[in-house]
């Protein structure tokens, strides 16, 4: 009866993970919605952040206000909302779904540690509980640190191409507004991350924001030095009158260069990785491939030998 009931606590946390990855990585289906309320949000302090999260909300504000009056819960909070706004993650509810989704995690491996460890020792049973709640927190996070790492990197591809398309755009004649919605019309299917982003900088400025802010904003919300250098470029030659479309076909030739540079280096990097699977995989199977044969060829010779004395 006990595993009867362990096994379907199991199956329905299971199952409310599952939901929580779903609800978070579906499409937006209102992302004009979705992103003018992330300019609302962002220009609040956190002191009214941690306001709005309060018992008479919905259940996600229920949910962070409870979170958040545990000690270091309001920190956690903020970085996992960073952490989720860098990887490309800005839905109204991802914050707390992520939340729920580590906390339901988290009970999941303690629940089963407990189960395992029913008839241990009080020593033994403490151990695996310390090491189930690290697990069960720091995993979640090394994941959502991996998704930041690869929209990091999506971004940075696209950026040479998605600046010079800028640049040639503005030589049309176009407003720098006008230019970053065209580009990112344009670049919609090739680079969807890096289009969204700028769809987001001109919606945040027709929503009233300044320029200066929403770069800002854009700024922290990827971490990208070529992007912050993208946009003290376009804040700088917006405030003294300069050319932007030639500078930006320099910047994007220095792109270039350095995304060449980067493929050349994980190039020579590949042959130091490419080394320990080699000596642990490849060299043993090779071994036993040319070694073994022999060594069975003498042993049978041994063995005729010694049966004709």
């Amino acid at each position: 009866m006990i595993n009867l009931l362990f096994f379907l606590i199991a199956g329905g946390t299971l199952t409310l993970i599952l939901w929580f990855g779903f609800e978070i990585f579906r499409n937006q289906e209102d992302p004009l919605g979705d992103r003018l309320e992330e300019l609302q949000s962002q220009a609040l302090v956190v002191a009214q952040r941690s306001a709005r999260r309060k018992v008479g909300g919905t259940g996600a504000d229920r949910l962070l206000y409870v979170v958040s009056i545990l000690p270091g819960g309001d920190d956690w909070i903020r970085g996992s909302e960073r952490l989720l706004h860098r990887a490309g993650i800005r839905k109204k509810y991802a914050t707390a779904l992520y939340i729920f989704g580590t906390l339901t995690f988290a009970l999941l491996l303690l629940g089963g540690m407990l189960w395992l460890q029913r008839d241990n020792p009080p020593s033994s049973l403490l151990g695996g509980v310390v090491a189930a709640l690290l697990l069960g927190f720091m995993l979640p996070k090394t994941v959502l640190q991996r998704l930041v790492r690869r929209y990091r990197a999506k971004l940075q591809e696209a950026l040479p191409d998605t600046v010079d398309l800028l640049g040639i755009v503005l030589g049309t004649g176009l407003a720098l507004d006008q230019s970053m919605m065209r580009v990112s019309e344009e670049m919609e299917y090739i680079y969807p991350e890096l289009a969204g982003e700028f769809a987001t900088v001109v919606m945040q400025v027709r929503a009233g924001q300044e320029r200066t802010v929403a770069f800002n904003q854009f700024v922290r919300r990827t971490g990208i030095e070529d992007i912050k250098s993208l946009a003290a470029m376009i804040v700088q030659s917006e405030k003294f009158g300069t050319s932007l479309a030639q500078a930006l076909k320099v910047y994007a030739d220095a792109l270039r260069t350095r995304r060449r540079l980067r493929a050349e280096a994980a190039v020579g990097k590949a042959g130091i990785k490419m080394l320990f699977p080699i000596v642990l995989f490849i060299l043993p199977v090779l071994f036993v491939i040319t070694l073994v044969p022999g060594m069975l060829s003498v042993m049978r010779d041994l063995k005729l030998l010694g049966g004709g004395r």
